[in-house]
C-alpha cells in the first residue's frame, strides 16, 4: 500500500443559465473588476508602501452599502477580491512575481468567485446534470463532467472547499476547488516503464517505445472557411471604425464569430491533451521530456528595417503551428497526473536531443537529414531511422542518468 495523500485540483463545468441568470452574473462580473480597479486606486492614492489593508476592508463596506450596481457583487465574492489583491502585492513584495495592474474591460477574463462550499449546496440530479447554488442567482444547473467528493456516492475521500466562475467564447463555466484523498501507489522501479516524449509539430508526440500520439486538424474544413470568412470581414469593417470609436454590431458580430471558433478549437486541444496524458501517466512509471524555451522558439523572424529577416512567412506560420500544439500545457498536465500515478517526470536540456545518435551517443552536425529521417555520420555506427524517435530516446536516456544520479526526492522536486 503506498502514502495517502491530499492534492488539490480543479473541476470545470459549462453553466447552463437563463438569459436573466447570465446578465446577472455579467454584473457581478463587472462589479468585481471594477472594485479591483477601486481598490488599486486606493493602494496608489495612499502614497504608503505597505497601507494596511483593514482600511481597505472597511472601504468595501461602505462601496457596498452606497453604490447601488456595486451591491450586485455578494459579499464573500467582494472579500475574495480583497483577498486576491492583496496576495498579489505579496507576491510582488517577495520577487514572485510583477506589480499588480489595472483590469480592462475588454481584456480581463470576467470572474466571480465563491470561496466558501458551504453556498454552493451541489448536488447531482440526473447521470448528465447537476445543481449548483449560485450567490444571488439561485439554483443553476450544470454539466456533470466528473464525480466530485462529497457528492457523488463511492466517491474517494475529500471535499469541494469553493469554486470560481469563469466566462469565455462558449459562455459560463464553474470550476470547482477539488481536495482529494488520494492513494498514492508505493514507489515503482524507473526500470519497469519509462519513455521519453520528443514534442513536434508534424508528429505531436514521439514515445522512445516507438508509438505516436496524433490528432487531425482541430477545425473541420467548413469551420476553418467560416473562420477565414469572418476574419476577412472584420477586416473589412474595421477600416470604418475611427480611433476610439465603439465598435458596430455588424463588427462585433465578426469578432463573436472568430472568438466562437477560436474557443472551439481550443476546448478540442485540451481534450486530446487530457485523454492523452491521461494515457501516458497510467501506463509509464518514469516519464522524460525536454525542458524548451517555447517564448525563445516562438521569436519571430522579420528583424529590424537595418537587417531585415528571411523567410518570414515561413517562421510565421512554424510559430502558429507551434502555439496551436500548447507544449507547455502538455507538460503541466502531465507533471500531476503522472504524480498522482505514483510516476515521476523528469526534464532534460534541450541541446543535443535531435543530433545525438541515440545508438552510439555521437553529435554530429547535419546528421538529421530531414523534418523525419536521421543518419548517424560516425563511420563506425551509420545508424538510421526516424528522427522524432531518435530525439525520444536520447531524452529517455538522459531522464535515465538524471534519475539515477539525483535519486528519487530530488527528482520529484524538479
Amino acid at each position: 500500500m503506498g502514502e495517502k495523500v491530499t492534492r488539490h485540483r480543479g473541476c470545470r463545468a459549462r453553466l447552463v443559465l437563463t438569459a436573466t441568470q447570465e446578465d446577472g452574473l455579467d454584473q457581478q462580473a463587472h462589479a468585481a473588476r471594477a472594485l479591483w480597479n477601486l481598490l488599486h486606486e486606493l493602494f496608489l492614492a495612499s502614497g504608503v508602501r505597505r497601507p494596511p489593508f483593514s482600511y481597505f476592508d472597511s472601504e468595501i463596506r461602505w462601496a457596498r452599502a452606497n453604490i447601488d450596481w456595486l451591491a450586485e457583487l455578494p459579499a464573500q465574492a467582494a472579500q475574495a477580491v480583497l483577498k486576491t489583491y492583496r496576495k498579489a502585492w505579496v507576491n510582488c513584495w517577495e520577487g514572485r512575481a510583477e506589480a499588480p495592474t489595472y483590469k480592462s474591460r475588454s481584456r480581463a477574463v470576467p470572474a466571480v468567485d465563491i470561496p466558501q462550499s458551504r453556498d454552493l449546496r451541489v448536488a447531482r440530479v440526473h447521470r448528465r446534470w447537476g445543481m449548483v447554488n449560485i450567490p444571488k442567482l439561485g439554483r443553476v444547473r450544470f454539466r456533470w463532467t466528473t464525480d466530485l467528493p462529497g457528492v457523488t456516492k463511492g466517491s474517494p475521500g475529500g471535499r469541494i472547499t469553493g469554486a470560481r466562475l469563469v466566462k469565455d467564447a462558449l459562455g459560463w463555466h464553474v470550476v470547482f476547488r477539488v481536495e482529494r484523498d488520494i492513494q498514492v501507489p508505493p514507489a515503482r522501479q524507473w526500470a519497469e516503464s519509462h519513455v521519453g516524449i520528443d514534442r513536434g509539430v508534424a508528429v505531436p508526440l514521439a514515445l522512445s517505445d516507438g508509438s505516436t500520439y496524433e490528432h487531425g486538424p482541430w477545425l473541420k474544413r467548413e469551420e476553418e472557411a467560416q473562420l477565414l470568412r469572418a476574419q476577412g470581414q472584420a477586416e473589412r469593417r474595421a477600416r470604418y471604425r475611427k480611433p476610439g470609436e465603439r465598435c458596430s454590431k455588424r463588427l462585433r458580430t465578426a469578432y463573436d464569430q472568430i472568438k466562437d471558433l477560436r474557443a472551439r478549437a481550443k476546448r478540442r486541444v485540451l481534450d486530446w491533451q487530457h485523454k492523452t496524458t491521461s494515457s501516458i501517466a497510467r501506463q509509464y512509471h518514469l516519464v522524460s521530456v525536454e525542458e524548451l524555451e517555447v517564448v525563445s522558439m516562438m521569436k519571430s523572424a522579420r528583424g529590424t528595417v537595418e537587417s531585415p529577416g528571411v523567410r518570414v512567412a515561413q517562421k510565421s506560420g512554424l510559430n502558429r503551428a507551434i502555439a496551436g500544439e500548447a507544449w507547455g500545457r502538455t507538460a503541466q498536465l502531465l507533471s500531476y497526473k503522472i504524480e498522482d500515478q505514483g510516476g515521476v517526470l523528469i526534464r532534460v536540456p534541450a541541446p543535443g536531443t535531435s543530433l545525438r545518435c541515440s545508438e552510439c551517443g555521437v553529435l554530429t552536425v547535419g546528421s538529421r537529414e530531414s523534418q523525419a529521417r536521421f543518419v548517424c555520420r560516425n563511420p563506425q555506427c551509420g545508424w538510421t531511422g526516424n528522427a522524432d524517435f531518435n530525439a525520444s530516446r536520447n531524452i529517455d536516456q538522459a531522464g535515465l542518468a538524471l534519475a539515477s544520479a539525483a535519486g528519487r526526492a530530488v527528482v520529484r522536486q524538479t
